[in-house]
């Protein structure tokens, strides 16, 4: 359920905090944490710089609040394709599908705000930091498991190392994301995705 934040003490007004949150992820994305300014995220939203004032302390506490939205839903989309897929193997296929699929055109031109948080502001803020590092340890430890599952289900190479092997292809992923900011191709991220498989043959 969406949560409702009383906009202005003034003249009562109530807004869709995820609404908000969402319009915040389009411009963080787009422009980018140090050249977005509260102005930016205010015409985005519809929102007085007052409102957002009262909702969130300060532009580095909606960024945390922007990137925590951003990291649910993706956490959510991927679980709904990977239920979808039986072995192991299939479920790291899919797991790379679904980066590669939102790596690739205007959308892969967008960025990564987990990505970007890494690379921009964890040396400089604790919370960022700690947020991205929690993200990323999720996806290396779910290709972990996926690995080991297609190891007992017989779909992945029983001998294969699944720490380093999921090493590898968390290193991919997140070369995925960065490459992607180039504008590449479904085709050239469906052959990065064939060639990754190759590791657990």
């Amino acid at each position: 359920m969406a949560t409702k934040i009383a906009a202005n003490v003034g003249r009562p007004r109530e807004f869709d905090m995820d609404d908000a949150l969402d319009g915040f992820i389009r411009v963080f994305r787009e422009r980018g944490y140090h050249a977005t300014s509260i102005g930016d995220l205010s015409r985005e939203t519809g929102l007085t710089a007052g409102s957002l004032y009262k909702a969130f302390a300060d532009k580095n506490a909606i960024f945390v609040a922007a990137l925590n939205r951003y990291i649910d839903r993706r956490v959510s989309e991927l679980n709904v394709i990977l239920a979808d897929e039986k072995s192991g193997r299939d479920k790291v296929r899919a797991l790379l599908r679904f980066y590669a699929d939102v790596s690739h055109g205007d959308e892969g031109r967008k960025g990564c705000l987990v990505v970007a948080g890494a690379i921009v502001l964890s040396t400089l803020d604790s919370e960022i930091a700690g947020i991205v590092h929690k993200s990323m340890q999720r996806i290396e430890r779910l290709l972990r498991d996926l690995i080991k599952q297609g190891q007992a289900d017989g779909s992945v190479d029983a001998a294969l190392n699944a720490q380093a092997a999921s090493s590898c292809l968390f290193a991919m992923v997140q070369g995925l994301r960065v490459v992607g900011k180039l504008g590449q191709s479904r085709s050239d991220m469906s052959m990065l995705v064939d060639e990754a498989m190759r590791l657990l043959d």
